[in-house]
C-alpha cells in the first residue's frame, strides 16, 4: 500500500473542459471529422478558411486550411513583420483501427463479413467484442467530376467476436493469439456476400446511385459514449485520447490566445496519417506545413521574401504534443524507475537521446518556462533501455523545417487500445501550457 496522499478531485473548470474534450473526441470518430470539429471551432472564433490554390490573404487575424485529415491553423498578429518567426504546435488526427477495404465483401459458413486492413500499431485483441459504427470520407460522382462527402453511421454495424474458451482451450497458458489476417474481419450480416454489396449499401445510404460511389476511406470505430470514469470522476474514458486529447487542446490553445501578446505568428497543425509513419501528402513527412508557412511569410515581406522565409524559420520552434505513457499499475516494472509519470500530475516532457523524441535542452527550457508562466507543474518520461521507443511528429518537424522541438503531451494508459484513459484534470492543463508557449 501507498502512503501518498490522494490528489485532490478535479476542479470545476477541469471538469467543464474534460466534458468538452469528450464531446470533441465523440464528434470525431474518423480523421477527417476531427478535423471538422476543429473547424468548426475555429470558424465560430472568426478564422476564415484559406485554399492553398487561391491568392493568399495579405492581412492579419486567423485562418485556417484543411487537406483531408490534416489541419493547419494560424493567426497573424497586428506586429507581425516578415522574418519575425512561427511558434508552432503540432498533433496528428488519426488513431489506429481497422479500415474498409476496396473490395470488403466476404463471407465464411453463413456469416456476411467486411474485408478489413490494420491500420497502424492496433491492440488487435480491444477490438473484439465491440460494437463498431463506421466512419470518414467517400467521393461520390458529381456531374463530370466528382466530390467528397462525410460519412457517418453510429448503428453497432459490425462486431469481432472472440472464439469462445470451451473452443480455445490453450488461452489460459498461452494467452490469445490472433491472426491479423484471419481473425478480424467483422461480421455485419448473415447469408452469402456478393461482390459490390458494401458499395451498394453505402449508395444507399448516401442517396446515390450504385456507380456514383467511386472511392472510399472508411474505418470502424466503437459506438460507446465517452465518459468521465472513476472516484471523483478522476479519469476521462475515450477511444482516441491518442490523440484527439492533443488535436482538441492545440485548437482550444490558437482559439483563447491572445494575438496582441505575439510578434511571431501562432500556427497549430493537426496532421494526418502519424500512426504510419507520416510519409504522405498531408503527413508530417510531406511539405504542406513548410508550403503555408513559407506563403504567410511572402504575404507579408516587402523585399527579399527568400531572405524572410529563411530569417522566419531560424526564428522559429515547435512544440510537437502527442500521448504520453502513464505509469501502469499493473506492469509498473515495464516503465523506466526514475521517470514514473501520473494521471492528473501535468503535461509530460518527453526525451531520447536516440532522437526518437525531439526534445533537446533548450527546447525542454522553453516548454518549462512556459509552464511556469501560468503555474503548471511538469513531469519527465524516459524510455527504458530494454524496450523500442515509439516516436512522434516531433523528430520529423524538426528535420523537415530544421527548428528546434520539443516533444510533450498529456499521460494516458491503454495507448493504441480502442478504448484509452486519461485523466480529467490534465487536459485544461495542457491547454494552458500551450498557449503560454503559443504566446512565446
Amino acid at each position: 500500500m501507498s502512503d501518498s496522499p490522494a490528489p485532490p478531485p478535479p476542479s470545476e473548470p477541469e471538469l467543464v473542459l474534460a466534458r468538452d474534450l469528450i464531446s470533441y473526441i465523440d464528434g470525431s470518430p474518423s480523421p477527417f471529422h476531427a478535423v471538422a470539429s476543429s473547424v468548426e471551432r475555429l470558424a465560430g472564433a472568426g478564422f476564415s478558411e484559406v485554399n492553398e490554390a487561391d491568392d493568399w490573404p495579405p492581412g492579419t487575424g486567423g485562418f485556417f486550411l484543411r487537406a483531408g485529415g490534416t489541419l493547419i491553423a494560424w493567426v497573424v498578429p497586428d506586429r507581425f513583420a516578415a522574418g519575425s518567426g512561427f511558434r508552432l504546435a503540432g498533433a496528428h488526427t488519426d488513431s489506429p483501427n481497422l479500415r474498409v477495404r476496396p473490395r470488403p465483401d466476404t463471407d465464411s459458413v453463413g456469416w456476411r463479413q467486411l474485408g478489413v486492413e490494420i491500420y497502424g500499431g492496433v491492440l488487435v485483441n480491444s477490438w473484439l467484442d465491440r460494437d463498431l459504427g463506421l466512419s470518414g470520407r467517400v467521393v461520390v460522382r458529381a456531374g463530370s467530376g466528382s466530390e467528397t462527402v462525410l460519412f457517418r453511421d453510429d448503428r453497432a454495424l459490425l462486431r469481432v467476436p472472440q472464439l469462445a474458451i470451451h473452443l480455445d482451450r490453450e488461452i489460459t497458458e498461452k494467452g490469445l493469439k490472433l491472426d491479423r489476417q484471419q481473425h478480424l474481419s467483422p461480421i455485419w450480416g448473415l447469408g452469402t456476400s456478393s461482390e459490390g454489396d458494401f458499395r451498394a449499401w453505402l449508395a444507399r445510404e448516401l442517396d446515390q446511385g450504385a456507380d456514383d460511389v467511386l472511392a472510399w476511406d472508411l474505418m470502424a470505430h466503437t459506438v460507446e459514449p465517452s465518459a468521465l470514469a472513476g472516484l471523483d470522476d478522476a479519469f476521462v474514458s475515450a477511444p482516441r485520447i491518442d490523440n484527439q486529447l492533443s488535436c482538441h487542446a492545440l485548437t482550444q490553445a490558437l482559439v483563447e490566445g491572445d494575438p496582441a501578446l505575439n510578434t511571431a505568428v501562432p500556427i497549430i497543425c493537426l496532421y494526418d496519417h502519424e500512426e504510419v509513419g507520416s510519409t504522405s501528402a498531408t503527413g508530417a513527412a510531406g511539405r504542406l506545413l513548410a508550403r503555408v508557412m513559407e506563403r504567410i511569410v511572402r504575404a507579408r515581406a516587402t523585399v527579399d521574401a527568400d531572405d524572410a522565409w529563411l530569417r522566419s524559420l531560424a526564428a522559429s520552434a515547435c512544440l510537437s504534443v502527442d500521448g504520453a505513457h502513464a505509469t501502469h499499475p499493473n506492469y509498473a516494472g515495464k516503465h523506466e524507475p526514475n521517470h514514473h509519470i501520473a494521471i492528473n500530475g501535468g503535461p509530460v516532457v518527453k526525451v531520447n537521446n536516440n532522437q526518437r523524441y525531439a526534445s533537446e535542452a533548450e527546447t525542454i527550457a522553453g516548454f518549462l518556462l512556459a509552464a511556469e508562466r501560468v503555474g503548471i507543474e511538469v513531469q519527465h518520461y524516459g524510455h527504458p533501455n530494454d524496450l523500442p521507443c515509439g516516436s512522434t511528429i516531433g523528430p520529423i518537424t524538426a528535420a523537415q523545417l530544421g527548428i528546434p522541438t520539443v516533444d510533450v503531451g498529456a499521460p494516458q494508459l491503454a495507448m493504441h487500445s480502442a478504448r484509452e484513459l486519461a485523466g480529467t484534470a490534465d487536459p485544461a492543463r495542457l491547454v494552458a501550457v500551450v498557449t503560454s508557449w503559443l504566446a512565446g
